[in-house]
């Protein structure tokens, strides 16, 4: 209940109604003892007014430091959260598989969120708050829930490719979260959604499985190719990419970390496969510039 008080308080000017939102909150907080009545006083005055910031007259009689602090989010009400902004952006494209994902994450709102404690990763300490600027350029919220969550999933670095298939870089150079899933804190049968994290340059080698998939990068540019010897394509940030059951794909990760929304809609406990190719040692050594040229 405090949570919505002090939202309901510090709830943005010229909303209709908002003055008298702002000060019936003020009085609940008061009776509790959490707000001054030289405060109380401010709200009222700015009650009829709902353009008018209360900030401003609180300030000039010196009254801001009486405001209650804001409280910390419960983890489980930070995690949600993340899903929110995640669901909030996956309704912005258009693109196969969206429909799904969002059904899915809508049916994961009745289960229990189980948050288990969480280890370091050395790519997420290294690579995250890069890709995550990036983000905040254009999306705010979603880099800002992100940030919040991050320390509180379960990172994992994925070892069940061969590694001399795979390759090195890749090996030590990704790491990804699921959100709902199998195994995820928001459990679901046949169905992950989450995070991936790939350090810069890094090359994910020509692969497939039986999972339909969607990537979201929310960071870019980058490069992908849809079966060995084809050519590489360079996209920029939040331009989606489906991959039907056992396509091919490749990423060649550009000089941003990528980050991206990923999700599984079904058979996802079935396992990817490296796809040969002659040409690794070539894109590995290939560099994608910020405007996305490849040198």
């Amino acid at each position: 209940m405090t949570d919505t008080l002090l939202a309901q308080l510090t709830m943005a000017p010229g909303v209709p109604g908002s003055g008298r939102l702002r000060y019936a909150a003020a009085m609940q907080l008061n009776r509790a003892g959490r707000l001054s009545p030289e405060a109380l006083e401010v709200f009222r005055i700015c009650s009829p007014r709902d353009g008018e910031d209360p900030m401003v007259l609180l300030n000039e009689r010196g009254l801001a430091g009486d405001l209650p602090p804001p409280t910390a989010p419960s983890p489980e009400a930070t995690f949600w959260a993340l899903l929110d902004e995640v669901d909030l952006y996956l309704s912005g494209l258009a693109c196969p598989g969206v429909g799904e994902l969002r059904t899915g994450l809508a049916r994961a709102r009745s289960n229990p969120v189980r948050l288990s404690p969480p280890h370091a990763n050395a790519v997420v300490t290294a690579q995250l708050e890069l890709a995550l600027a990036q983000v905040a350029q254009t999306h705010p919220a979603l880099a800002a829930a992100i940030a919040a969550a991050a320390p509180l999933l379960q990172w994992i670095t994925y070892d069940s490719y061969p590694p001399d298939q795979i390759g090195e870089d890749f090996r030590k150079g990704h790491a990804f979260a699921s959100l709902v899933g199998q195994e995820a804190p928001v459990p679901a049968e046949d169905f992950d959604i989450g995070l991936f994290l790939i350090a810069p340059h890094v090359l994910y080698r020509d692969h497939n499985h039986a999972a339909p998939e969607l990537y979201a990068p929310l960071t870019g540019p980058h490069g992908w190719r849809f079966g060995p010897g084809t050519p590489l394509v360079v996209k920029r940030a939040h331009e989606p990419v489906w991959n039907d059951p056992f396509a091919p794909h490749l990423t060649k990760v550009g000089p941003v970390p990528f980050l991206c929304i990923f999700g599984w809609t079904r058979d996802v406990m079935e396992p990817a496969a490296v796809l040969p190719a002659d040409d690794w040692s070539r894109l590995e050594a290939l560099r994608i510039s910020p405007s996305g040229s490849i040198e």
